[in-house]
């Protein structure tokens, strides 16, 4: 699983009431495709409940580059309860009547693969689907909750040229510190910068 993040100099993936409009600030049109067509090589986009409310609400009307992997590729929603709400989607609802947004989108955030009762247990059943990597997206909870159990095989993270101060942590459940090996690194002239980590979890 490779957990995708945006993440400040101070590692908080967003504000104290999530604030997220920073990670938009310093992003440019070549990180954002960029960032788009590695998006696209995975097999699914795993999330928790409230970020899966925000996203569903958000990227079928879309226009980013994001747009396409977003909606095309299949959802996993993660709720330790095992029950998911359905998100409201009146804007694609509207824009499906107006032919803006294929049906099949809509259906594809309507109806996610639900998850997280047994949170190790349904992310190795969905590891053994298929050769394609999952996409981990959020939020600050989820990732937390994934870190800690050593689910996350592959950390790729976009650091923004900011310092927040306070806010939303993923790394402060671990019980004992992770070793990483650096894999792959990349910088735009914009002061961000993508690095992606591989876990070295003790035996």
């Amino acid at each position: 699983m490779i957990l995708r993040m945006s993440v400040s100099m101070d590692g908080f993936v967003a504000g104290p009431n999530g604030e997220f409009d920073w990670v938009f600030r310093n992003s440019t049109e070549e990180s954002r495709q960029w960032a788009a067509e590695r998006m696209g090589k995975v097999s699914l986009h795993a999330m928790g409940h409230s970020s899966y409310q925000t996203m569903a609400d958000f990227w079928p009307t879309a226009v980013t580059p994001f747009a396409r992997p977003m909606n095309e590729i299949p959802k996993a929603v993660f709720s330790r309860s095992g029950a998911v709400s359905p998100p409201s989607m009146e804007k694609t609802k509207a824009a499906l009547q107006e032919g803006k947004v294929e049906k099949a989108v809509l259906e594809s955030w309507l109806h996610p693969i639900v998850a997280g009762k047994d949170l190790v247990a349904d992310v190795q059943r969905l590891k053994a689907e298929d050769g394609l990597p999952i996409s981990a997206l959020g939020g600050a909870s989820f990732a937390s909750s994934l870190i800690a159990a050593h689910l996350v095989d592959a950390f790729h993270l976009v650091v923004h040229p900011i310092l927040l101060g306070k806010g939303l942590p993923i790394f402060t459940g671990l019980a004992e510190p992770v070793h990483m090996k650096l894999e792959d690194l990349k910088q735009w002239d914009s002061g961000v910068v993508f690095k992606s980590y591989r876990p070295c979890y003790s035996e």
